[in-house]
C-alpha cells in the first residue's frame, strides 16, 4: 500500500532551521532575465547562496537563478585553461564567471550584464569571492560593449535571441578560440539548429563541434541545450 505523505505548509518550511521565506518561482522575462516569483511565506528576498565553493549573493525577486544550471557552471570552470582570456556576453551575478576565477586560473575575464541590478550583484560577488584582480564587470549590452581583446573563450550562457549575438561573440575569438553557446530548442531539432546557426555566423570559418549536450527540460518538447564549437 502507498502512503501519500502530507506536503509541508509554506509555513510549516519557515520551522526548517535557516528558512526565512518561501517562494514560487514563475517566469523569467527579457533580455535583462527578471523573474516572476509569488512569495508564499516570509518576506526576505535577497539571500547568499553557496555552490562549488562560491558565493553567489542574489534577490530571487529581482534577478535570475537556476539551480538546474549548477553542473554546467562547474563544467565550463573545469574547461578553462591557465592564462586563458575569457569574455562572458550574459554574466548575471557571476553564474559562470564566479567559479572560472575560482576553480580555474584565466588571465582575465571580462563579464557583461546589461540589467543594473543583476550588475550590482556581480560586482558584489566578485569581491565575496575575492577575484577582483581576475574579473572585469562590464555595464551594458554585449553587443555594445564587448571588450577589443582576443579570447581564447565565449560563453553565452543566456536562452532567447541569443544566435543574435554569434558573429559578435566569433568576431572577439582568438583563431582556435572555443564558444559555449545556448538554446532553447524543441526536441526534434535540439543540436541541429544550433550547431548550423554557429556554422552561419562563422561565414568562412571552420567549426569545430567539441561537445554537445543537453542541460534540462526548458518546457514541454523544448529542451536547453550547450554547444561548445571551436572556430578555427
Amino acid at each position: 500500500m502507498i502512503v501519500k505523505k502530507d506536503v509541508p505548509q509554506p509555513e510549516e518550511l519557515l520551522l526548517v532551521p535557516g528558512v526565512k521565506t518561501v517562494v514560487k518561482l514563475g517566469t523569467i522575462n527579457g533580455l535583462k532575465r527578471e523573474p516572476q516569483i509569488e512569495i508564499l511565506a516570509g518576506n526576505k528576498t535577497e539571500t547568499i547562496h553557496k555552490e562549488n565553493k562560491c558565493y553567489y549573493k542574489l534577490d530571487v525577486a529581482k534577478v535570475m537563478w537556476s539551480k538546474g544550471n549548477s553542473t554546467e557552471r562547474m563544467r565550463i570552470a573545469q574547461l578553462v585553461e591557465d592564462n586563458e582570456v575569457v569574455v562572458d556576453m550574459f554574466a548575471g551575478i557571476g553564474y559562470f564567471s564566479i567559479p572560472i576565477a575560482r576553480h580555474s586560473k584565466p588571465s582575465k575575464v571580462y563579464s557583461i550584464e546589461i540589467n543594473p541590478v543583476s550588475y550590482n550583484y556581480l560586482c558584489e560577488n566578485i569581491k565575496l569571492n575575492r577575484v577582483e584582480d581576475i574579473i572585469k564587470p562590464i555595464l551594458g549590452n554585449c553587443k555594445d560593449l564587448c571588450p577589443s581583446v582576443n579570447a581564447d573563450r565565449v560563453l553565452m550562457g543566456y536562452i532567447g535571441d541569443t544566435h543574435d549575438y554569434l558573429e559578435k561573440a566569433i568576431k572577439i575569438l582568438n583563431k582556435d578560440g572555443i564558444i559555449h553557446y545556448h538554446e532553447s530548442v524543441p526536441d526534434k531539432i535540439k543540436f541541429k539548429r544550433p550547431i548550423q546557426r554557429i556554422k552561419e555566423a562563422a561565414q568562412d570559418n571552420e567549426v569545430n563541434i567539441l561537445n554537445r549536450r543537453v542541460i534540462k527540460k526548458y518546457s514541454p518538447g523544448v529542451c536547453h541545450v550547450v554547444i561548445d564549437a571551436e572556430i578555427c
